[in-house]
């Protein structure tokens, strides 16, 4: 099994992850996206698995920043926006087996564990 969590080491909920992760001896990969940015591809198939809404970070500033007009974009604007601007994602994102499967860290601990299959 392979697992992937992508995010930034300063992020408040990438933090409660990693702590939940190691707490309960789950084994993964951890790609800083701001060192590492997604490619389109990536954005792509995590588009078509969760949609853009659920991976959009609409607290940020890269999110503020962008004008009204990001209300009316569909998947093709928001894969864009996303593989030039890797703040604009929600974190923690998991890939699991080359499948992004959760985004955000908020859920249940059982929804949790059943959707990273731990």
């Amino acid at each position: 099994m392979s697992l992937q969590l992508y995010g930034i080491p300063n992020c408040g909920t990438c933090k409660k992850a990693f702590s939940w992760l190691e707490s309960n001896g789950v084994e993964y990969e951890f790609i800083n996206t701001k060192e590492n940015p997604p490619t389109k591809k990536m954005v792509q198939a995590w588009v078509k698995e969760l949609g853009f809404k659920p991976l959009r970070n609409t607290s940020g500033q890269s999110y503020r920043a962008l004008g009204a007009e990001k209300d009316a974009w569909g998947d093709a604007e928001w894969i864009e926006a996303f593989a030039r601007d890797a703040m604009l994602l929600k974190r923690p994102l998991f890939v699991k087996d080359g499948k992004a499967v959760l985004v955000g860290f908020k859920d249940k601990d059982e929804v949790i564990r059943q959707k990273l299959g731990v």
